[in-house]
């Protein structure tokens, strides 16, 4: 007859909620709080405002020289909110976090060196 001892097993997860792995927990594994359906449908809302936003910008014809910077601007915070909450990156380790702000960051310099050149080019 088995007892159970409260440790983890590789056939059976630990006492705790933590992964199993050989026989271990793995801290990394635990959960951490997640947002509940009120927030996401909150963060949705935000979101459809900011399109809302980026579509009024579009037809203003007095920022039609500051166009591309408020559209990309408005794409910036529209693409961390939606990496920060439905891909759980803000839960996440913060490693993850400097990788996705790293490769932000050179994303948004190669295309304004991009869209630099073509400005100078054009004539």
């Amino acid at each position: 007859m088995a007892t159970d001892t409260g440790t983890a097993s590789p056939d059976r997860p630990a006492p705790d909620g933590g992964a199993v792995v050989g026989g271990a927990t793995d801290e990394a594994g635990a959960h951490h709080k997640h947002p509940t359906e009120k927030k996401y449908i909150q963060i949705a809302l935000i979101l459809a405002v900011i399109t809302a936003i980026e579509v009024l910008v579009y037809y203003v014809e007095s920022i039609e020289d500051y166009l591309v910077a408020i559209l990309l601007t408005l794409s910036v915070i529209k693409f961390v909110i939606v990496v920060s909450y439905f891909m759980h990156l803000r839960f996440d380790s913060r490693l993850f976090r400097r990788l996705f702000v790293l490769g932000l960051v050179l994303a948004v310099f190669v295309y304004t060196i991009v869209l630099t050149t073509f400005e100078i080019w054009k004539s």
